[in-house]
């Protein structure tokens, strides 16, 4: 971003010009001269700008979808949001979270790797106090979670995974799931330390607590699939996934509305016009169907079914025996 000048240093280079005391040309020429960036190669960026725009729209879908269960689970104001999506060394996150918090390290297969998700034990608690029929504003020391609490968060866990699928889902399917819990930071190596990943912080308040959760993706998580994190495929998936479900959903309720004919076909016979004319009560006519040929049904004007003829209780009825291949309807209707 280039130097914003204030108004004193805007009137000071003024003046400088009319008193000649600074020349325009050189001042020109100085901000045609390309500015050198400081570059780092130990903390390469690894993501441009637009993908992590992307990443901040799906996390912003994650949130919404996780504000509504946590809502309607806990049955209390609860406020998701995301905060901020950056980029870091591994080394860097480990060392900002605190010891101890709830780490849950995640499979995402079919993408290879693992990614974290903590929280901080005040949200850790406030869920659990929640749970239990409490209030949720919960003034407990920070600690260890317990064998009981770390089964609830666990569950938790698992059903925030739903949402996250869910909020995922226009850029690759993925299943994750929890492959084990951490309260030390320490003792969750899934990368190197150098390796950069993805910082997605999400501030949680249910009720008066507030806290902070924190998701973590490595960049080898995301190697496969970078070319899908643009903001372009993620509106575009969106619009065309939304458009076809509601496109199926009108057609299969106009169709199930839809009345057409069934007619079951007894079977054929040919005679001629004055036999026709000539036709009284009690006449026979022999059909060319067989006591033991099945009957077509026809849909419309086209045989769909084969069946068989008989009575349900007091009423005439028909088992359908067979479904019409393509080659005999195509042949049906010659």
């Amino acid at each position: 971003m280039p130097d914003v000048l204030s108004q004193a240093e805007i009137d000071a280079l003024l003046q400088g010009v009319m008193s000649g005391q600074v020349d325009a040309e050189e001042a020109k020429k100085e901000s045609d001269t390309r500015k050198v960036k400081v570059y780092d190669f130990k903390r390469p960026d690894k993501f441009s700008k637009d993908q992590i725009r992307t990443l901040y729209m799906i996390h912003e879908s994650f949130a919404r979808l996780l504000n509504t269960y946590l809502s309607t689970h806990l049955r209390t104001l609860v406020n998701v949001d995301v905060a901020s999506v950056e980029q870091l060394t591994y080394q860097e996150f480990v060392q900002s979270v605190a010891n101890p918090s709830f780490i849950s390290v995640l499979g995402v297969p079919p993408l290879k790797g693992n990614i974290i998700i903590e929280f901080g034990t005040e949200i850790a608690f406030a869920y659990i106090d929640r749970v239990f029929g409490g209030d949720g504003n919960t003034t407990m020391k920070t600690r260890v979670l317990t064998e009981i609490e770390d089964a609830v968060m666990r569950r938790f866990v698992n059903a925030a995974m739903t949402h996250f699928k869910e909020a995922w889902a226009n850029v690759t399917p993925m299943n994750p799931f929890l492959e084990t819990t951490e309260s030390n930071p320490q003792f969750t190596q899934i990368v190197t330390p150098n390796e950069m990943v993805v910082i997605v912080t999400v501030q949680i308040k249910i009720g008066d607590i507030e806290g902070i959760m924190t998701i973590c993706i490595p960049y080898l998580v995301l190697e496969p699939i970078m070319s899908r994190l643009t903001t372009t495929f993620l509106v575009a998936s969106s619009i065309s996934k939304s458009e076809t479900e509601s496109q199926v959903a009108i057609i299969q309720s106009k169709l199930e509305k839809t009345e057409v004919t069934f007619i079951v076909e007894i079977g054929e016979v040919y005679i001629t016009i004055q036999e026709f004319l000539t036709l009284g009560f009690g006449d026979v006519l022999r059909l060319t169907t067989k006591v033991n040929d099945d009957l077509p049904c026809r849909v419309g004007k086209n045989a769909k079914f084969y069946c068989r003829p008989g009575t349900s209780g007091k009423k005439m009825a028909v088992q359908i025996t067979r479904v019409v291949n393509p080659e005999e309807e195509e042949n049906d209707n010659v």
